[in-house]
């Protein structure tokens, strides 16, 4: 079985900078992490590669400070690492995104599975999954909590929000991980020790995609942040003072005012 994982830099909280113009994050300046809900769908990706004998390659886009978290998958047993890295890719929303993603899956594939996070801590979406598949045209299944391979088929425990579906996918399939699924697997310093000398991350732009410039970054970005401001906050104490009687209508009538009751 060949399996893509996908996974998403995120910035480190206290580093977000915000471009003023494109009101978009500016990744190049934060510090970047991997985006904790990937790391679930890395560890599935991996367990699923040991049990079918497959491989496993993991793919990120973002801009060259996103290489660590990728020698990290390397690290975690990923036997191919890639990073999508072009300015042109800047501004993407999650339809940009997943086209740049389903570009890759195409050039590195062709691949059995495609596994996601099932939301990013900056965008919380949840959409960029489901938009791979759409564009390759493939089945999607999200929020799955168990998985295993059965004859060629994936057997899934999808997560609802009133209860548990079990199905079986037909493959190729893209599906969303929900962080109750396992408990992801830590670096291996030898793996790790070989990236010092040499570097695993490759690099694809979008001429090595053949991504069509009107698909990509804010050129293909239907949705756009229109501002970014932190909100403001007005309290205002008052004390209430006297006989319980009159203190709950008194209190009935501020609540009122403030618009908290009806």
């Amino acid at each position: 079985m060949h399996i893509m994982c996908c996974l998403k830099p995120v910035p480190k909280p206290g580093t977000i900078k915000v471009d003023p113009q494109t009101h978009t994050l500016k990744r190049e300046g934060s510090e970047l992490e991997l985006n904790p809900y990937d790391r679930y769908a890395l560890e599935l990706a991996l367990s699923l590669a040991e049990d079918t004998k497959g491989t496993v390659t993991a793919v990120s886009m973002g801009p060259p400070n996103a290489k660590p978290i990728l020698i990290e998958a390397y690290a975690c047993g990923a036997d191919r690492v890639v990073l999508l890295s072009d300015r042109a890719f800047a501004g993407a929303d999650t339809l940009a995104t997943s086209y740049v993603l389903a570009r890759a899956a195409t050039k590195l594939g062709p691949f059995d599975l495609i596994i996601c996070g099932k939301v990013s801590i900056d965008g919380e979406t949840a959409q960029v999954g489901p938009e791979i598949a759409a564009w390759l045209g493939w089945p999607s299944v999200i929020w799955v909590k168990e998985a295993r391979v059965t004859n060629k088929t994936l057997e899934l425990v999808r997560l609802t929000d009133s209860h548990l579906e079990r199905l079986k996918a037909k493959l190729p399939l893209v599906i969303t991980t929900e962080n109750e699924i396992n408990d992801p697997r830590p670096p291996s310093l030898k793996r790790l020790l070989t990236t010092l000398e040499k570097d695993p991350v490759e690099i694809l732009t979008a001429q090595d995609l053949q991504a069509e410039p009107q698909r990509i970054g804010l050129s293909g970005s239907p949705t756009q942040v229109l501002d970014v401001f932190h909100p403001e906050y007005q309290s205002e104490q008052k004390f209430l003072s006297g006989p319980v009687e009159k203190l709950v209508d008194e209190l009935v009538s501020v609540l009122k005012e403030r618009g908290l009751i009806s």
